[in-house]
C-alpha cells in the first residue's frame, strides 16, 4: 500500500492550515482609521504618478508600515472574490523651520508663527496596486489633530477595503504622499489559491478544483487526483526557474481519478506540478512537493555538469537553481586529492546556466574546476584535459609578492607549499635550484598573475630523466627485446585477446530495432572487441543518468585507444540533423535511457573541432538507411552499411591490431551468421508488415 509522504496543502508559505476569512457584503471600496484620525476615499481611482520626492516644509504624516489582510467580497452567500484589505501606518516627520528674526535677535517669534505649531496635519496617501493583469491606484485624505502632532511618533492607521485580485495571484503594493516627501513603501505578496482558504463552496472558480497528494511506494512517486469520473482537468509538470520562464516537461489533459507514476531519478528540487479543471476562466494551482526532498537534491547535483564553452570560460548546467560556489585546484598525476587554490584565488558564485570565467594568462590540463555548496564538495571536473591533453607531471609554483617588491615562492605539493630553496625532503625542495633556474630563463608556463602574486606551471620531466636515463633505457631495451620475443612466439590473435574497446552509440527508435542492435553486439564480441553498450547497462544508467553514464564511457574508451561506433538509423538522422539545426535538442521526445541523444553534446564538438577521424566510425543497416543520408558532418570518418561491408568495417574496428585478410573475412562471416537471423526478424516478422519504413524519433512522455 502506498505510504502517504506529502499531505499537500496550497496556503501561503510552508503552514498547513487553512485559511478562514472574513467576508464584506456589497460593491463598494470603502476606508475607515484609528480613533482620533479622520479620513475620506476618493470617489475614483487615480493616475499611478508617484513624482519626484520634494522637500517636507516641516511635520508632515508619512507612512511608515504597510500591514495586508484577506478577505472575501461577496455579492451572494456563494458567489464571492477574494479581496486584499490594505493597513497604512502614519508617523509625524520632519520639523518647524526656525524663524529668521528667533535666530538672528534670540528673541520668540511673533503670535502669527506659533499658530500653525498647533494645528492639525493632513496628508493624501496613494495606495498603488498591482497583480497582472489588474493596476489601480487610489487616494486616502487623513487628517491627525493637533494633540496627536508628535515629532517621529505613530499616530495610528488608516484601513482600505479593498482590492480584488486572483487566487494564486502575486500582488504588489505601494504607498506614498502627494506630494512625496519620502521614499515609497512596497510590499510583495503571494496570494494562496483554493486549497489554502477555506473558500471552496464561496468562490465559484474553486468549485471544480481537483484535489491532488503525494505519495511513495518504494523507488516511485504517486502523484494521486482524487476526482470525479466526469471531471475533466488538465495536468502539468514543470522545472521552476528562479530566472527565466519555467521549462515544461510533460503535460496531458485527463478525465476522472488519475494515479500518475514518476520514477525517484526524476526528482528534482524544482519540479513543480499544475493543475486546473478544463473549463473557461479555471483556476491554475501550482505545488513544488520536493523542494526539501533529500533524494531530489542529490538528483539534481548528479544531473549537473560542468561545460567549457571557450579555453577560460565555462557554465554550471543544470535542471535548477542551486547555491554553488566554485574555484581551481591543481590536480597532480598519481590520484593525490585536486588542492584548492584558495588563496591566492578566491571562491566564485555561481549562477547555473551564467557563464563564468577565471582571470587567468593561459589553461593547463592540470587546472580543474571545483564546486562546492554550503561547503561540501558537490562536483570536480578538469574542463581542459580534453583539449590539452592529459595530466602532466608539472610542479605549480606559487608567487607571493609583498611591499617593497619582497616575493616569496614555493611549489605546490601534496603535503602542503614547500618553500624556494628549502632543505626539505621533498621532491620540489631537491630539485628547487633547477626549478628557480627555469623560471628565471622563462620555461615555465604563467596561468595567472595580479599585484599580490603570480602561478606558474614548471615542467619536472626532464629533471627526472636526466636522473635516471640510463637506467630507463636499459629498461626498455629489456623490455623491448623480451616483446619481442613473446610477440615471436605467441600467435597475433592470442596477443590481442583482450580487444579493443568499442562503444556502441544508437537511437533506440523502436523495441525491434533495440533487439537488432543486441544482436550485433553481442556478434561483435565473438570478437576480440570489447563491447559496451546501454542495453546491457540500464541500472548503471538509471542511477547515472545518460549524459553522465555516456561521458564516463566515451572517456574511457578514447583512452584505452577504443573507438566509437555511431550506428545510425532513420530516428538517429532526425536528432543528428536537429541538432545541427536548432544547437538543442527538443525537450520530451526519449525515452529515459536513450544514450545518443544524450550523448550529442559530447560528440558534436569532436566532429566539429576535427578530432573525430581515427576515434570515430559510423554504420548502417543495408535495408534501413542508405550511408549518403547521414548528415555529411558525421561522413568525415568512414560510415560502413552492414552487412554488406562487414570486412571493412570489422577491419576498421580491429585496427591498428587488424588480423590477416583471410582471417578478417573468416570473421565477417561469423559476425554474419550470427546476425542474420535478427535481421530477418526485424525487416520481415511473421504476419506483419516489414519494419523500416518511416522510423524515427519516438514520443515519448518526457518526464
Amino acid at each position: 500500500m502506498p505510504v502517504p509522504w506529502f499531505l499537500l496543502s496550497l496556503a501561503l508559505g510552508r503552514s498547513p492550515i487553512v485559511l478562514s476569512l472574513e467576508r464584506l457584503v456589497g460593491p463598494q471600496d470603502t476606508t475607515h482609521c484609528s480613533p482620533g484620525l479622520s479620513c475620506h476615499l476618493w470617489d475614483s481611482d487615480i493616475l499611478c504618478l508617484p513624482g519626484d520626492i520634494v522637500p517636507a516644509p516641516g511635520p508632515v504624516l508619512a507612512p511608515t508600515h504597510l500591514q495586508t489582510e484577506l478577505v472575501l467580497r461577496c455579492r451572494k452567500e456563494t458567489y464571492c472574490d477574494l479581496c486584499v484589505r490594505v493597513a497604512v501606518h502614519l508617523a509625524v516627520h520632519g520639523h518647524w523651520e526656525e524663524p529668521e528674526d528667533e535666530e538672528k535677535f534670540g528673541g520668540a517669534a511673533d503670535s502669527g508663527v506659533e499658530e500653525p505649531r498647533n494645528a492639525s496635519l493632513q496628508a493624501q496617501v496613494v495606495l498603488s496596486f498591482q497583480a497582472y493583469p489588474t493596476a489601480r491606484c487610489v487616494l486616502l485624505e487623513v487628517q491627525v489633530p493637533a494633540a496627536l502632532v508628535q515629532f517621529g511618533q505613530s499616530v495610528g492607521s488608516v484601513v482600505y477595503d479593498c482590492f480584488e485580485a486572483a487566487l494564486g495571484s502575486e500582488v504588489r503594493i505601494w504607498s506614498y504622499t502627494q506630494p512625496r516627501y519620502e521614499k515609497e513603501l512596497n510590499l510583495t505578496q503571494q496570494l494562496p489559491d483554493c486549497r489554502g482558504l477555506e473558500v471552496r463552496n464561496s468562490i465559484p472558480s474553486c468549485w471544480a478544483l481537483p484535489w491532488l497528494n503525494v505519495s511513495a511506494d518504494g523507488d516511485n512517486v504517486h502523484l494521486v487526483l482524487n476526482v470525479s469520473e466526469e471531471q475533466h482537468f488538465g495536468l502539468s509538470l514543470y522545472w521552476n526557474q528562479v530566472q527565466g520562464p519555467p521549462k515544461p516537461r510533460w503535460h496531458k489533459n485527463l478525465t476522472g481519478p488519475q494515479i500518475i507514476t514518476l520514477n525517484h531519478t526524476d526528482l528534482v528540487p524544482c519540479l513543480c506540478i499544475q493543475v486546473w479543471p478544463l473549463e473557461p476562466d479555471s483556476v491554475r494551482t501550482n505545488i513544488c512537493p520536493f523542494r526539501e526532498d533529500p533524494r531530489a537534491h542529490q538528483n539534481l547535483w548528479r544531473a549537473a555538469r560542468l561545460r567549457l564553452l571557450t579555453l577560460q570560460s565555462w557554465l554550471l548546467d543544470a535542471p535548477c537553481s542551486l547555491p554553488a560556489e566554485a574555484a581551481l585546484c591543481w590536480q597532480a598525476p598519481g590520484g593525490d586529492p585536486c588542492q584548492p587554490l584558495v588563496p591566492p584565488l578566491s571562491w566564485e558564485n555561481v549562477t547555473v546556466d551564467k557563464v563564468l570565467e577565471f582571470p587567468l594568462l593561459k589553461v593547463h590540463p592540470n587546472l580543474c574546476v571545483q564546486v562546492n555548496s554550503w561547503e561540501k564538495l558537490q562536483l570536480q571536473e578538469c574542463l581542459w584535459a580534453d583539449s590539452l591533453g592529459p595530466l602532466k607531471d608539472d610542479v605549480l609554483l606559487l608567487e607571493t609578492r609583498g611591499p617593497q617588491d619582497n616575493r616569496s615562492l614555493c611549489a605546490l605539493e601534496p603535503s602542503g607549499c614547500t618553500s624556494l630553496p628549502s632543505k626539505a625532503s621533498t621532491r620540489a625542495a631537491r630539485l628547487g635550484e633547477y626549478l628557480l633556474q627555469d623560471l628565471q630563463s622563462g620555461q615555465c608556463l604563467q596561468l595567472w598573475d595580479d599585484d599580490l602574486g603570480a602561478l606558474w606551471a614548471c615542467p619536472m620531466d626532464k629533471y627526472i630523466h636526466k636522473r635516471w636515463a640510463l637506467l630507463w633505457l636499459a629498461c626498455l631495451l629489456f623490455a623491448a627485446a623480451l616483446s619481442l620475443i613473446l610477440l615471436l612466439k605467441k600467435d597475433h590473435a592470442k596477443a590481442a585477446a583482450r580487444g579493443r574497446a568499442a562503444l556502441l552509440l544508437y537511437s533506440a527508435d523502436d523495441s525491434g530495432f533495440e533487439r537488432l542492435v543486441g544482436a550485433l553486439a553481442s556478434a561483435l564480441c565473438q570478437l576480440p572487441l570489447r563491447v559496451a553498450v546501454d542495453l546491457w547497462s540500464r541500472r548503471e544508467m538509471s542511477a547515472q543518468g545518460p549524459v553522465a553514464w555516456f561521458h564516463a564511457q566515451r572517456r574511457q574508451t578514447l583512452q584505452e585507444g577504443g573507438v566509437v561506433v555511431l550506428l545510425f538509423s532513420p530516428g538517429a538522422v532526425a536528432l543528428c540533423s536537429e541538432w545541427l539545426q536548432e544547437g538543442v535538442s527538443a525537450p520530451g521526445a526519449h525515452g529515459p535511457h536513450d544514450a545518443f541523444r544524450a550523448s550529442l553534446s559530447c560528440v558534436l564538438p569532436d566532429f566539429l573541432q576535427g578530432r573525430a577521424p581515427g576515434r570515430y566510425v559510423g554504420a548502417c543497416f543495408d535495408r534501413l538507411l542508405h550511408p549518403d543520408s547521414v548528415p555529411a558532418l558525421f561522413r568525415t570518418v568512414p560510415v560502413f552499411s552492414l552487412p554488406s561491408q562487414l570486412p571493412d568495417f570489422l577491419g576498421a574496428l580491429q585496427q591498428p591490431r587488424a588480423p590477416r585478410p583471410g582471417r578478417l573475412q573468416e570473421r565477417a562471416e561469423q559476425v554474419s551468421r550470427a546476425l542474420q537471423p535478427a535481421l530477418d526478424s526485424y525487416f520481415h516478422p511473421p504476419g506483419t508488415p516489414a519494419p523500416g519504413r518511416g522510423l524515427g524519433p519516438g514520443a515519448g512522455d518526457g518526464t
